[in-house]
């Protein structure tokens, strides 16, 4: 766990400690920048409130392809955690999409679903995915693991993190 200073800024209101924290791993460099992108409400809130809680910057949610690419491009998240299912739209898609679609640098990727992994290993081996995490197991500490391992694997490729700014 990385030592977080308490930050009051002069003249405005005191911040929350989770957005004190924020700040200062913002400023130096350590919080991850994530979009979610699922078609379900109910998971985009429990997802964005678990993963802020875990020192994770949820800076956009998407429930669509269309909405996930625009706040891509706008946004510039450091990772994306890509539903599969994406209600009548594919998630493994939506990879390729982001990766020639926004940028430069495109997010990395981690497919979620409900699914085990072993019901599209194949496809997430084949996709530009940096990996892929069971909805059950989504943690801010599983998405930096996951992260690591990808890094450690691609070692020539374009997974690098944390991202060079």
């Amino acid at each position: 766990m990385l030592p977080v200073a308490h930050v009051h800024r002069p003249g405005g209101p005191r911040s929350s400690p989770t957005a004190r924290r924020a700040d200062t791993l913002r400023e130096f460099g350590y919080l991850m920048r994530c979009l979610i992108v699922d078609d379900c409400p109910d998971f985009l809130r429990a997802a964005q409130c678990l993963l802020t809680g875990q020192g994770i910057e949820v800076v956009g949610m998407a429930s669509d392809s269309a909405q996930a690419l625009r706040q891509s491009e706008q946004l510039k998240p450091d990772v994306a955690l890509v539903d599969i299912d994406l209600g009548g739209e594919c998630g493994l898609e939506l990879v390729g999409r982001m990766r020639l679609e926004t940028g430069p640098p495109p997010p990395l990727v981690i497919l979620v679903s409900v699914h085990a992994e072993e019901e599209y290993t194949g496809m997430i081996e084949e996709s530009a995915a940096a990996g892929f995490l069971a909805k059950t197991a989504l943690s801010g500490n599983a998405i930096r693991a996951l992260l690591a391992e990808a890094n450690e694997d691609h070692r020539e490729s374009s997974i690098i993190w944390p991202p060079e700014r």
